[in-house]
């Protein structure tokens, strides 16, 4: 269920109530995208509202952790999905992947997983990923939040241990989080801020590519959620 395409023997309506979730990406002079968003269709329930959220908190906290260069890819996939432990849910897919630039789109050596990895796939500055934890309800709907992060030196001033160097993230992607298939009340004040800031960025690094309905549309979507 993480991976559907759309045929013209299979494929679904999009149309009445629900979660729509596109998962798309391409190969550009400047990398790759690869980037996952959820919208609504129509009315949206309690349950999905509360899917859509604790998957986008996982992608949050792990987008925002800080930690020892050379990390292996376990610690950091748990972090993305404590938010989902906490009720009971999980899902059966890695957290995050490598990404390659014109080579392929799931490109090692390092990625985000339960899998036991050797030394190499350790996390090292430069390294770009996905970060995509997912929730999967066979019959009903799917949820998924991806960006790509870049692996970077942890700002010194914050971080200066005798504990050797620390990473952090930077989030590439440029795309709104579509705050209607949130509900709010289950994000904690430091991850409305960490929402409120990412579309503070998109809305500055995209307005002046944009006009008329398109920059009024992304206003509205990165409108401040706190």
């Amino acid at each position: 269920m993480p991976h559907y395409r759309a045929t013209a023997e299979s494929h679904a309506t999009i149309e009445g109530d629900g979660l729509l979730l596109i998962d798309s990406g391409a190969q550009y002079l400047g990398g790759t995208t690869d980037i996952t968003r959820m919208w609504p269709v129509g009315r949206l329930t309690a349950e999905q509202k509360r899917d859509v959220t604790l998957v986008l908190r996982g992608t949050i906290a792990l987008s925002r952790t800080r930690f020892p260069r050379g990390t292996l890819s376990p610690m950091l996939d748990t972090v993305a999905r404590v938010p989902l432990w906490e009720h009971g849910l999980d899902y059966g897919h890695g957290t995050g992947h490598g990404v390659g630039y014109f080579l392929n789109v799931h490109e090692g050596p390092q990625s985000f997983s339960r899998v036991i990895p050797d030394a190499t796939m350790a996390m090292q500055p430069g390294m770009i990923t996905s970060v995509e934890p997912g929730l999967y309800r066979p019959g009903r709907w799917g949820v998924r939040v991806e960006n790509l992060v870049l692996a970077v030196p942890a700002d010194p001033a914050a971080v200066s241990t005798e504990f050797g160097e620390f990473l952090e993230f930077e989030t590439l992607t440029l795309c709104p989080i579509d705050a209607r298939c949130l509900e709010p009340s289950l994000l904690r004040a430091d991850e409305i801020a960490w929402l409120d800031a990412y579309h503070v960025t998109v809305r500055e690094r995209l307005s002046p590519l944009l006009s008329g309905d398109a920059l009024a549309w992304l206003r509205l979507r990165t409108a401040p959620l706190g």
